[in-house]
């Protein structure tokens, strides 16, 4: 069996170490204005019948909302995501998680903030896009 858990952790957390996924339950416990009011429009499968998880550790990354099924990131930034430096390292988070196939979206604290209703047909949208859920997992209708 340590063999399944071990292959699980692999696929479910793409090689996250346990000190990251330690960390990421620490994060959900300090979360912005803004993720609160994403989390309460995505969790317990609220949205489109997806399961959402928040403060996800994904290989050395903790992803801000992650669905397994589509893999799928969003990302909600704050101001200090305008800086270039940060902007610089966003981009290069962002092509690494491309590199596993996983897509992320962004969105700032203020579309958030003022107007939920468009991010939610934003990532409706790029799910929609998607060509199906990735394997082993339930997709929109599960």
């Amino acid at each position: 069996m340590p063999y399944i858990k071990t292959s699980y952790r692999n696929d479910f957390y793409y090689g996250a170490s346990k000190e990251l996924i330690e960390l990421a339950k620490e994060f959900r416990k300090t979360q912005t204005e803004a993720e609160k009011v994403l989390w309460n429009a995505l969790r317990n499968h609220g949205f489109a019948n997806l399961k959402f998880r928040r403060q996800h550790p994904v290989r050395w990354f903790i992803a801000d909302f992650y669905c397994h099924d589509f893999k799928l990131v969003i990302e909600v930034d704050g101001g200090i995501h305008n800086n270039g430096i940060q902007s610089e390292h966003d981009e290069n988070r962002t092509s690494e998680l491309e590199e596993l196939g996983i897509q992320v979206i962004r969105f700032s604290n203020e579309d958030i903030l003022n107007n939920i209703e468009s991010v939610l047909r934003q990532i409706q949208q790029t799910i929609l896009r998607s060509s199906s859920p990735s394997p082993g997992g339930e997709g929109a209708g599960g």
